[in-house]
């Protein structure tokens, strides 16, 4: 699955999954931009991939700004010519809470980076795949897009609503060449919500934790990043020619226990 001088953009590209998922594209040959909201974390991926002798370009953006967006697919077609694929993977959630004790400004955070940050990604991105006659966007939707999560209310609506664009995108561009598909990841090591201190101010171990975690999982063991990275690859490339609008769960057998 060779993806040779490919330009691909990957948002929130600096830690985790979106991290993985850079070196991974960069890896069977694509040239990648990726981008995200903190400089101090860049230079561990941008280092990895040069190492390799590969191309790779920071941007940093808020994916929350359509000033900032405009100019992060400005700048990637500015450098390379051309976006082949973006990964929309920019989002975040916080630890559970009932609905009714949720902050709104939790819920208006989260929609604006898990949202509107995938909305205004594929806007700029379908204008220049539109010129291109071609393009895949694959969207991070979580497997909180796909079922309901217990105490995420915010979350899991900015995560079933990115199912809608998505699954509505893919129809209006079917026809143009542009794919669009979602990765919905489970659980995965390295992109958890907790920490060591809000644990403990409910008397839990990240120990404790990954093995209550764990247990709910029909596999036994929560995902590595890599894998996820490895199914974006797969739906960036022509083996996935014919796959459009649809969901693809990584989770160990989470959405059907």
């Amino acid at each position: 699955m060779m993806l040779k001088d490919k330009v691909a953009l990957v948002t929130g590209g600096t830690s985790g999954i979106g991290r993985a998922t850079a070196l991974a594209l960069s890896a069977v040959g694509a040239k990648v931009v990726f981008s995200g909201r903190r400089d101090a974390e860049v230079f561990s991926p941008s280092a990895m991939i040069r190492e390799t002798g590969a191309e790779c370009l920071f941007v940093r953006s808020d994916v929350s700004s359509e000033p900032e967006v405009k100019a992060l697919i400005e700048k990637t077609v500015a450098t390379y010519g051309r976006l082949d694929f973006a990964f929309n993977n920019a989002g975040f959630g916080t630890l559970p809470k009932p609905l009714h004790e949720q902050p709104v400004e939790d819920f208006d955070s989260m929609m604006a980076t898990n949202l509107r940050g995938v909305f205004l990604c594929m806007k700029y991105e379908i204008q220049q795949m539109l010129t291109q006659g071609a393009g895949v966007i694959i969207n991070n939707s979580s497997v909180a897009g796909l079922i309901g999560i217990p105490g995420m209310g915010p979350y899991t609506g900015s995560k079933h609503a990115v199912m809608g664009l998505t699954r509505s995108a893919a129809l209006d561009y079917a026809k143009q060449g542009i794919r669009i598909n979602t990765v919905n990841p489970g659980y995965i090591r390295g992109t958890e919500v907790v920490t060591s201190k809000s644990l403990q101010e409910i008397g839990m171990t990240l120990e404790q934790f990954d093995s209550m975690v764990s247990s709910s999982i029909p596999m036994g063991h929560r995902g590595q990043p890599e894998e996820i990275a490895a199914t974006v690859v797969f739906l960036c490339s022509d083996v996935a020619s014919y796959i459009t609008g649809q969901p693809l769960a990584i989770d160990g057998g989470y959405t059907v226990s």
